[in-house]
């Protein structure tokens, strides 16, 4: 079985460890011990010769004592020396006594002339070998006691103790390899019992998880087992919460209209919604961690971020992103954390609708004030010209009153017009609507444009059409077509043509009114349904024009649910398109 775990290592290295050190120090404790045992059984194998030997040698002669030493060195197997109390020796089994050193200072043999057993283990200078020495008193022929010694080779000793220390150490590599196969059968069910433990808690910050901690025994590991088994519950409750906050979080931010950007003290996006994405024009979904730098690319945006990050102060800033398309964004910025440069996060609030608005209304008080102040202008001084005398001068007084009249005219009909479009734009319930027949409403419109096409010698033609319905007010409808025929007419050439027509394409209503005019620039097309905006002022204020007609045409189209377009090439004429769903 492979071992993977560190902590069966661990075990297992500590194991080895304690074996290895019990088994050696065994090992030298019992070699010890059986070394001293054969030292002295050797010695009491001496003892037990020495006591036999030893009284024989009073009968022996003095002339006799070397050959005597030496039989009795081969019956005992051993270095038998024969010394007088002075030291000198007097006959050796091994070695000549006259080449040999007085030995009256070897320990043996002081232990002995002092009437006790002496023994010495210790190198022989004569022999040149390890020598194990007993020695003891005797009477020796023709004197009155000497010394009887016996010596045996250590080498004996050695190679009886060796052999013990063999038996020992296959007896401690055998058991070593017992001892460690348990500990390793130990250890193996300890770190498995671990791994379930860590697998257990590993699993836990899973929140479908649903597995649990089998019962373990009644130790540490098994305490630490039901203490995590029984905050395994709790977690899991934690666990979920967490994630439906998270994911309630998520939605909420991910379904919001605004941008949110979060980032850490690095300047790394931590979340981005889609709303923000859009507005930087981010491929989705965005990495996290990724650096804010390669999401977006806008200066205004990391400045506002690294001071929220460096201050912990909320900041707000306006800003336009390159990438944005055009839009502007009002940028909100608050530390993530009370402490500065843990993270921030800002909040992108689209407010080009917004800023767009105000600079159409900036736009409309300037227009109207214009427009108003054009005929108010004329109204005053054609009246101060008739208080100041012209009065009395009944050509020059009707003139006057005939500008003052137009004027007075145009202001009434600026005032309706003005009135009819605050209607539509402030209206929340639309009047019912009914099925309206177009054709019965084109002819009635015709009509009523009839006498100023022939006044400014205009054809006004009513093309045929099949029968045709739309749903919406008729009043309305009517208003729309007159607004865009009187148009037509207004700006058209002496002797040119105007024609309304209807058709039904793919499954709507198509009406159409055109004209041979004067046409208007394509760079003045995106802009022509705006309030008093008007191509040419100077022919729109000869014609009586107030330059909210478009403008009511277009609110009227799409409080119907419907649609204008418009063609139109310079010097060629125009055609406005209005497309409605079929009644």
């Amino acid at each position: 079985m492979t071992i993977r775990s560190s902590v069966l290592r661990k075990l297992l290295l500590a194991s080895f460890l304690l074996i290895f050190v019990t088994l050696v120090t065994a090992d030298i404790l019992l070699t010890r011990y059986v070394a001293d045992r054969e030292l002295k059984y050797a010695q009491q194998q001496m003892a037990g010769q020495a006591r036999i030997l030893a009284p024989a040698l009073a009968a022996v002669e003095a002339s006799a004592l070397e050959g005597w030493a030496r039989q009795a060195g081969e019956r005992s197997g051993a270095r038998v020396t024969i010394i007088a109390r002075d030291g000198i020796v007097l006959a050796d089994s091994q070695h000549g006594v006259a080449t040999m050193d007085n030995h009256a200072g070897r320990p043996e043999v002081r232990q002995a002339l002092a009437g006790q057993t002496g023994t010495s283990v210790r190198h022989s200078a004569t022999l040149d070998v390890d020598l194990c020495y007993l020695a003891v008193p005797a009477e020796l022929p023709g004197r009155a006691s000497g010394i009887f010694r016996l010596a045996v080779p250590l080498w004996q000793i050695k190679v009886a103790t060796a052999q013990v220390r063999w038996l020992i150490l296959r007896s401690s590599l055998f058991a070593a390899i017992l001892a460690f196969l348990l500990a390793y059968f130990v250890a193996h069910r300890f770190t498995r019992r671990i791994r379930r433990i860590e697998s257990f808690a590993t699993e836990l910050v899973n929140a479908e998880y649903s597995g649990t901690l089998p019962v373990e025994a009644d130790d540490e590991l098994g305490s630490v087992a039901r203490s995590l088994r029984g905050m395994a519950g709790q977690f899991r409750k934690m666990l979920r919460r967490l994630a439906d906050e998270s994911a309630r979080r998520n939605a909420i931010l991910g379904s919001m209209v605004e941008g949110v950007l979060a980032v850490d003290g690095d300047l790394r996006v931590t979340f981005c919604n889609d709303a923000f994405a859009r507005a930087v024009n981010a491929r989705m979904p965005v990495v996290e961690r990724v650096p804010l730098l390669e999401l977006v690319r806008d200066p205004e945006l990391l400045e506002l971020l690294k001071q929220v990050l460096a201050t912990g102060q909320p900041a707000r800033s306006r800003l336009a992103p390159m990438a944005a398309n055009g839009r502007v964004f009002d940028a909100q910025a608050a530390a993530l954390d009370e402490q500065p440069g843990r993270g921030a996060i800002a909040v992108l609030h689209d407010i080009t609708e917004i800023e767009r608005l105000e600079r159409v209304r900036k736009d409309f008080v300037a227009n109207i004030s214009h427009e108003l102040r054009t005929p108010l202008a004329s109204i005053r001084g054609y009246a101060e010209t008739l208080l100041d005398g012209a009065l009395e001068e009944p050509e020059n007084a009707r003139k006057f009153l005939e500008v003052i009249c137009a004027n007075t005219v145009r202001l009434g009909d600026m005032a309706s017009d003005l009135l009819a479009l605050s209607e539509l734009e402030t209206e929340r319930e639309p009047p019912p609507a009914e099925r309206l027949a177009v054709r019965e409403v084109a002819q009635t419109v015709m009509e009523a444009v009839a006498a100023e096409a022939l006044a400014h010698n205009v054809k006004a033609v009513l093309c045929d059409m099949e029968d045709l319905y739309v749903m919406g007010q008729r009043f309305r409808l009517e208003h729309a077509l007159l607004n865009l025929l009187h148009n037509a007419i207004r700006y058209n050439r002496p002797g040119g043509e105007v024609w309304l027509e209807a058709s039904r394409v793919d499954g709507q209503v198509r009406i159409v009114v055109r004209d041979t005019g004067f046409g208007i620039p394509s760079a003045e097309l995106p802009r022509i349904f705006e309030r008093f905006y008007s191509v040419n002022k100077a022919r729109s204020r000869e014609s009586g024009g107030t330059g909210l007609g478009l403008a009511i045409v277009k609110h009227i189209v799409e409080k119907m649910s419907g649609a204008i377009t418009v063609e139109s090439r310079l010097g060629k004429g125009s055609a406005f398109e209005l497309r409605f769903p079929a009644g």
